[in-house]
């Protein structure tokens, strides 16, 4: 490696440690989980998703866009809709484990998305954060009923970028595919029908 272009890579590693570490470097996955006592009879009917109009939304190429929704890999169009169809795939897949007797649907209303830029991406430094936040309740199917009320749910875990994303994507792997996959066992894990999947972590991230 030339002289210059490690110091490039320091530069970049410096810029990330101390101006684009979100909450001090701590991040998290988490929820309060749900026991099978309260979700062994439900059965998912519908999953429900809102993306406020209120939430800011990037385009801007930069390594970590001021911004509540940043998201790349569909085509430039409606940011919420794609938003609200990556979530909803995500919380169905996550809650497919509900086999009870009542109908219920799970209303999400989106706080965060935040995903990285090709520009944060395609970065050499190993460093990047998937950001997810949401909030969710449950209902009854029929009577519309409130089962369980708003509860706040993180879904954060570490981004790949440079060689490791050049990898995975070389085998179909996506940031939307991880985003999909986390999601869904973050869901799992809060209706007590698959592992708990909370933790947290250090990392220079948005």
């Amino acid at each position: 490696m030339t002289i210059s272009r490690r110091f490039a890579l320091t530069g970049l590693a410096t810029l990330l440690l101390t101006a684009c570490v979100g909450g001090g470097g701590g991040f998290k996955t988490d929820y309060a989980p749900l026991g099978t006592d309260v979700t062994g009879g439900w059965r998912l009917s519908d999953v429900r998703v809102s993306v406020p109009n209120s939430l800011v939304i990037s385009e801007q190429e930069t390594l970590v866009p001021d911004a509540d929704i940043v998201w790349r890999e569909d085509p430039l169009g409606d940011r919420r809709a794609q938003v609200a169809t990556i979530i909803k795939a995500a919380v169905t897949k996550g809650a497919r484990g509900l086999h009870g007797s009542r109908g219920v649907i799970i209303e999400v209303t989106v706080t965060r998305f935040h995903a990285m830029t090709w520009k944060a991406e395609q970065s050499e430094a190993d460093w990047g954060v998937h950001n997810i936040r949401f909030d969710a309740r449950v209902v009854d199917a029929h009577s519309g009923a409130e089962l369980l009320p708003m509860t706040h749910i993180e879904a954060e875990f570490p981004a790949l970028s440079g060689a490791k994303m050049r990898e995975a994507r070389a085998k179909g792997i996506t940031q939307k595919s991880m985003i999909t996959a986390h999601v869904a066992n973050t869901v799992a894990g809060w209706l007590g029908i698959g592992p708990d999947n909370r933790n947290t972590f250090q990392r220079a991230g948005n």
